[in-house]
């Protein structure tokens, strides 16, 4: 079922990916209220910057608060009545996760629990959330796919954003609060995340500094570009989800439900090795890095790739930005911004 959203709530507003989603929004003429804790998980001035564009526009109201503050959150949705939330805010990085578990379960457990009953209680027509194509964890089979068991996390990141899901799954059951959970695949893109690796790599090799190369090199990652992943996020957005006619409690499908409930991966589709990702980059900025060949880290997994057809079939869409111009747009990006700093 389609909806028309008028008034929507963008959590992590200042963020990379709630940064991109608010300004395609604002520039559909939506109103919009992100709100954003600006922690200093990473360079808080890059959030400031983002934050300050938004601001530019009309029909946008920030609130500072976190989400893990039941009562700070409780007045955000007192204040206006939202047809759409989407939950964006997180305690990001797999590798963050082994120095500082807590942060984890305070903003994406507790958070996410506030924002359900947030969402409950004051009527949200759809909740779409960001999960991780980290919850795929131990799995091998591939293309992933939202139909295949993921309950083999690899990192407490991924537990957390698993558990997201069958939060989100119980609501739907217990209160008909419709949700839509979707898995992002490696975003990159112009204003990223400075602890990415596209970011620390570009960094590196224009500071001629070593970049650091896991798993000596032998990995994949289905790498989506930020235009792609808000293309589909505000497609999903006007889809509410409904109960699937065909679930069967006997051969439960993880990635449809009796409930209102569905999830998405949105990915590339389109596997690169990391070390083609890495002579892109070098290619781009006209530069060869230094390389440090390292064995693979505790949490991170060797390979990714979505599987998109669920995505084609309910939106019609797919991401199709090719790997070289989202490099040569992330890069012209950074030498402008950090060239004014």
């Amino acid at each position: 079922m389609e909806i028309n959203a008028e008034r929507i709530l963008v959590t992590g507003a200042a963020g990379f990916i709630g940064f991109h989603l608010c300004s395609r929004l604002l520039k559909d003429g939506i109103e919009v209220t992100g709100i954003d804790n600006m922690n200093h998980y990473y360079d808080v001035s890059l959030k400031e910057a983002r934050l300050a564009r938004l601001l530019s526009y009309g029909k946008f109201a920030f609130v500072k608060t976190d989400i893990a503050g039941k009562e700070d959150l409780e007045r955000v949705f007192e204040n206006k009545k939202f047809d759409v939330v989407v939950n964006l805010a997180a305690q990001a990085g797999v590798r963050y996760s082994l120095k500082n578990p807590h942060a984890y379960i305070d903003a994406n457990i507790v958070g996410f629990t506030n924002i359900l009953e947030c969402c409950r209680h004051s009527g949200v027509k759809h909740l779409v959330f960001a999960s991780s194509s980290s919850v795929y964890g131990a799995n091998t089979k591939m293309p992933f796919s939202v139909h295949d068991n993921v309950d083999h996390p690899v990192s407490l990141y991924a537990a957390t954003k698993k558990a997201n899901e069958l939060m989100a799954h119980s609501y739907s059951h217990l209160f008909g609060l419709p949700c839509t959970g979707l898995r992002f695949f490696t975003v990159y893109g112009p204003w990223g995340r400075p602890d990415m690796a596209l970011f620390l790599f570009t960094s590196a090799i224009l500071e001629g500094k070593p970049i650091k190369i896991f798993n000596h090199g032998k990995m994949t990652r289905d790498f989506t570009y930020i235009d792609d992943i808000i293309e589909g996020v505000v497609r999903i957005m006007k889809q509410v989800p409904e109960p699937d006619p065909k679930w069967n409690g006997k051969n439960p499908d993880p990635g449809t439900s009796y409930a209102k409930y569905r999830i998405y991966n949105i990915g590339n589709n389109s596997p690169v090795e990391l070390i083609k990702f890495i002579k892109t980059i070098e290619e781009t900025l006209g530069r060869k890095a230094t390389k440090e060949f390292l064995d693979l880290q505790p949490g991170d997994v060797v390979s990714t790739y979505a599987d998109v057809d669920d995505l084609m079939i309910d939106v019609g869409f797919k991401p199709q930005t090719p790997l070289e111009t989202g490099i040569k747009r992330f890069v012209e990006w950074y030498t402008d911004y950090y060239a004014k700093k």
